[in-house]
């Protein structure tokens, strides 16, 4: 084969792999606009389809819809400024999408908050729920998170856990005229090491004792393999305080199917219950860009794939 007739048969192979290729990409995408009815209701975060989406939340809520996610979280949307928020809200009454979590409260992560029992703390925290309560009623949110803080390491955990109770009894007040309802998050000792709450049955224990309809349990999967595992058992034994429920595989804290965690096994297990909250997507992306974020999609739809 001469030289030219070689070069130019080399061109044209690898240009038509190149437009196989985005065009293999756009059809995978195009795939993805179409609405995937799922079983239970995961909620993505802002900045997690940014690439396929852009960087306008709004623009990402609307990608969220197109999915057929049907409910969201943001962590942040306290500290969003008010039209902001309005417009997110506004976005996902027109797209039948419903409000997770946020963040209710400023969480003392090296020092002790709600445990201490200082009264200062306390009408601190006090003062961050009434605040996200009308943050709250602006977003249509039913859930707020809420983490007690660093342990105390001047008093027992006897008097810690009174103190948190009381803490979380007196916030109680203030959301049940509203049905909002504050979900207490145990976080694992790696990723947090010296926090106060750190255990599902320990939640489970402070929620019987402060005993409100607005106190509850946010069972954070990737935190409680990482904790204590034995996941189907434990949640089983805190059911009736879970109101919420966040994913993340381990180990990475990335989207299901690229850890350990049968999550599979894990959501029909949680759809056998009847559940009809939210699953928080509150984890990262195992891969970059654009094709991290299809990766995403297809593991949820592989993973919701049970009935």
């Amino acid at each position: 084969m001469k030289r030219r007739s070689f070069i130019q048969k080399s061109a044209m192979t690898t240009g038509a792999l190149s437009v196989a290729s985005t065009l293999s990409f756009a059809n995978t995408l195009n795939k993805s606009k179409r609405a995937h009815k799922y079983n239970l209701k995961y909620a993505p975060h802002i900045g997690m389809f940014k690439h396929l989406a852009g960087n306008d939340p709004i623009d990402q809520l609307n990608f969220m819809a197109d999915q057929g996610y049907t409910a969201f979280e943001d962590n942040e949307m306290r500290k969003r400024p008010i039209e902001q928020q309005e417009k997110m809200a506004a976005t996902m009454k027109k797209r039948g999408i419903e409000m997770g979590v946020f963040v209710a409260h400023d969480i003392h992560w090296k020092t002790a908050n709600l445990a201490s029992g200082d009264q200062t703390k306390r009408e601190e925290f006090l003062n961050d729920i009434k605040n996200s309560i009308e943050v709250a009623k602006r977003v249509n949110a039913k859930w707020m998170t809420v983490v007690p803080g660093h342990v105390d390491l001047k008093l027992k955990i006897g008097y810690q856990t009174a103190n948190v109770i009381e803490s979380l009894k007196q916030a109680s007040a203030l959301l049940e005229p509203h049905n909002i309802t504050m979900v207490l998050e145990p976080l694992n000792f790696r990723n947090h090491p010296g926090l106060f709450l750190t255990d599902a049955p320990q939640a489970f224990e402070i929620c019987k004792a402060v005993d409100s309809p607005s106190c509850k349990i946010l069972f954070d999967i990737y935190h409680q393999q990482i904790q204590e595992g034995n996941l189907i058992p434990n949640m089983e034994a805190s059911w009736s305080e879970i109101a919420y429920v966040q994913i993340g595989d381990n180990p990475g804290r990335n989207e299901p199917t690229t850890g350990e965690i049968n999550y599979h096994n894990v959501f029909k297990w949680i759809h056998a219950q009847g559940f009809k909250g939210i699953l928080g997507m509150e984890h990262g992306n195992s891969r970059d860009g654009k094709e991290g974020e299809l990766a995403v999609i297809e593991a949820y739809k592989k993973v919701d794939s049970f009935l």
